[in-house]
C-alpha cells in the first residue's frame, strides 16, 4: 500500500491526526495493533480544554459532545475541611467540557469510513524502517501475511509502549522522567456525582478526587502507595476513605454503590526528545506522560496533533516543510509548560513518602493563599483551561 502520512495508532491522537489531514485532501492510513473494541474499552479521563473541543468542532464531528458533554466553569481545591471553588470562567472566559475520552474516540471511529480514513485493527508486530529518509515505510502482519505501507511521513500516536518512539536511535534521543512514589485507585459507579464540578482534594491521609462522567455516572479516586492491591480496597472502604478526604462538605452529598471499574493506575512524568526523526514525528504519549492531576493528557496530545495537522498539510498542499521542521521544538514548548503545571498541581495536591510536618504545612499554606488571592487563582484557572497555540 501507498499513502502520504501513515498513522501508528487509532486512540485519540491518531484518529484526530487522521481526520484532520483527510479534511484538507491528504492521504492517511491508521495503523493500530489492537481491535476496535479493545480500543474502545479503555477506560480514561475526559476533561477536556477548548483546544480539544474546538478540534472536534473544525472537523464536523463535535454535535453529541456538546449535546452529551458537561460544560464546567469551576472546579474545586480542597484542604479536607472547605472548598476553594476556582472560577475559570469568570477568571479567563473560557469553560472545560466533561466528556469521556471514550466517547471521543467512539465519535472519531464512527466518522471514518465516510470521511475517507481507512483504519487497519489488529495489526501485529508492527515495525517502522528507513525513518531518517523521505521514503519511510511500515511493515506488520494482519491474518499472518506480512503487509507494507509506503509513506511520505510516519505518525506515531502508539502511546507510551508503541514502536514509533522505539523507531528513534538512542544516539539522538533524550529522556526526562519523574516516577511518583504512589498511585490513583479508581472507582467507577452509577451514581450521581458529589458535587457538579471536579474535587481536587488535599488530606493528612492523601490525595482524592472526586470526578464524574455523566449526571449518573462518577469517577473517583484516592491516592494509595505503589504496593497496594485493589483487591485489599473492598468498595465499603473505598466510599468512607473518599468521605474522609474529599472533606465533609463533599461527603454530605455522595451516593455510594457498586463499582463497575476498578483499578490503580501509576503516576509519571516523562518526555521524550525530540518529537520529530527525518520523516517520524511524535504526538501524544508515545513523546510525554503527564500525571492526570490537571487533565493534561488527553489536551495536550490534541495540542500535539493541531500543530502536526497544520505543518503537514502546509508540507503537502502548499510545498512548505518549515512546519514539519519546527515541528519537534514548537509542541515541546507547550508541552513542557502542561508538565510544569501537572508537576505544581501534584506536588501541591499528594502526600509524598519523604513529606515531614513542615512540607504539609507550606501545601497548606498555599492552598490558604490560592483561596484569598485572585492572581494565584488565575494562574490555576489559564493553565487548566489549557494555554493558548
Amino acid at each position: 500500500m501507498k499513502t502520504q502520512v501513515a498513522v501508528i495508532g487509532a486512540g485519540p491522537a491518531g484518529l484526530l491526526l487522521a481526520h484532520l489531514l483527510r479534511a484538507e485532501g491528504v492521504e492517511v492510513i491508521v495503523v493500530e495493533r489492537s481491535s476496535a473494541d479493545h480500543v474502545l474499552g479503555r477506560i480514561r479521563a475526559g476533561v477536556l480544554e477548548r483546544t480539544t473541543t474546538d478540534l472536534m468542532d473544525r472537523l464536523g464531528l463535535g454535535a453529541r459532545m456538546h449535546a452529551e458533554g458537561l460544560p464546567h466553569d469551576g472546579f474545586h481545591l480542597a484542604d479536607g475541611e472547605r472548598l476553594i471553588r476556582i472560577d475559570i470562567a469568570k477568571l479567563t472566559g473560557q469553560q472545560v467540557m466533561v466528556y469521556g475520552q471514550t466517547e471521543l474516540t467512539r465519535d472519531l471511529m464512527a466518522a471514518a469510513p465516510e470521511r475517507g480514513v481507512e483504519i487497519i485493527y489488529e495489526a501485529a508486530d508492527v515495525a517502522l524502517h528507513d525513518v531518517e529518509g523521505d521514503a519511510p515505510y511500515v511493515t506488520f502482519v494482519q491474518d499472518g501475511q506480512e503487509r507494507r505501507i509506503d509513506a511520505r511521513f510516519i505518525g506515531g500516536c502508539d502511546g507510551f509502549h508503541g514502536p514509533s518512539r522505539r523507531a528513534i536511535p538512542e544516539t539522538v534521543a533524550r529522556h526526562f522522567e519523574r516516577v511518583y512514589p504512589f498511585g490513583w485507585l479508581g472507582i467507577l459507579a452509577d451514581v450521581p456525582p458529589c458535587n457538579h464540578e471536579l474535587i481536587y482534594a488535599n488530606h493528612a491521609r492523601g490525595f482524592a478526587l472526586a470526578s464524574m462522567r455523566s449526571p449518573t455516572r462518577s469517577r473517583y479516586y484516592v491516592q494509595v502507595p505503589l504496593d497496594e492491591r485493589v483487591e485489599d480496597w473492598p468498595d465499603e472502604r473505598l466510599w468512607d476513605e473518599l468521605a474522609i478526604r474529599l472533606g465533609p462538605e463533599a461527603a454530605a452529598h455522595m451516593v455510594r454503590g457498586p463499582a463497575i471499574e476498578k483499578s490503580i493506575a501509576p503516576l509519571r512524568s516523562y518526555v521524550f526528545e525530540p518529537m520529530r526523526h527525518g520523516s517520524l514525528l511524535l504526538a501524544g504519549d508515545s513523546a510525554h506522560i503527564v500525571p492526570p492531576t490537571g487533565a493534561k493528557g488527553l489536551n495536550l496530545a490534541a495540542s500535539d496533533v493541531a500543530y502536526l495537522s497544520d505543518a503537514l498539510i502546509r508540507f503537502f498542499m502548499a510545498g512548505d516543510g518549515d512546519g514539519v521542521a519546527g515541528y519537534s521544538d514548537k509542541a515541546l514548548a507547550r508541552v513542557w509548560k502542561a508538565e510544569r503545571f501537572s508537576w505544581q498541581l501534584t506536588r501541591l495536591m499528594h502526600r509524598f513518602p519523604e513529606n515531614d510536618a513542615f512540607d504539609r504545612r507550606m501545601q497548606l499554606a498555599d492552598l490558604d493563599y490560592i483561596a484569598s488571592s485572585v492572581a494565584a487563582q488565575t494562574t490555576i484557572a489559564e493553565n487548566y483551561v489549557g494555554l493558548p497555540l
